[in-house]
């Protein structure tokens, strides 16, 4: 019988950094940019919301930018400016990262803190039943452990 802790903290699934932005400042449309400086000071360099503390960078699958679209109606994904978060990665389930360190390139190590729980601004993005229809598909809050440079395409790995 499998050991469902050893099972838990095991993911042989490497996904892609398919997408990064960055806030030049508060209530401000987010900018897609193609690649980033990453800190252990405050997060992403450039990004307004910088912080020191647990949530320093946002992320979300690109998997729910395509659920979310679904439940408000759309033909395909939300725009990830509309999210509000800073980085989409596909083919990796974020919310198994919890508890978990993991990399971002060959560079940037990053510790999950917390889901991101989506805010009320997603009704002024999305219109009316935007919040609900983030929610649970927020995505993961991180801490930055290891700085450098993040390129749209990077892979995304687990590290233990």
């Amino acid at each position: 019988m499998l050991d469902y802790k050893k099972v838990l903290a095991t993911m042989p699934q490497i996904g892609i950094l398919q997408w990064i932005g960055l806030r030049p400042a508060r209530r401000e449309t987010l900018q897609s940019v193609s690649s980033a400086e990453v800190n252990t000071k405050n997060g992403l360099t450039e990004d307004r919301y910088s912080s020191d503390g647990k949530r320093m960078i946002t992320l979300i699958q690109e998997e729910h930018l395509k659920t979310v679209g679904s439940i408000l109606g759309k033909s395909g994904p939300v725009d990830p400016l509309m999210t509000r978060r800073n980085l989409v990665v596909s083919g990796i389930n974020l919310l198994a990262l919890k508890g978990a360190t993991f990399s971002v390139g060959k560079e940037v190590i990053l510790e999950y803190t917390s889901p991101c729980h989506p805010c009320t601004r997603m009704e002024e993005y999305f219109g009316p039943g935007g919040l609900n229809a983030m929610r649970g598909h927020g995505g993961i809050c991180v801490r930055v452990l290891e700085g450098g440079t993040i390129n749209v395409g990077d892979e995304v790995k687990m590290i233990a």
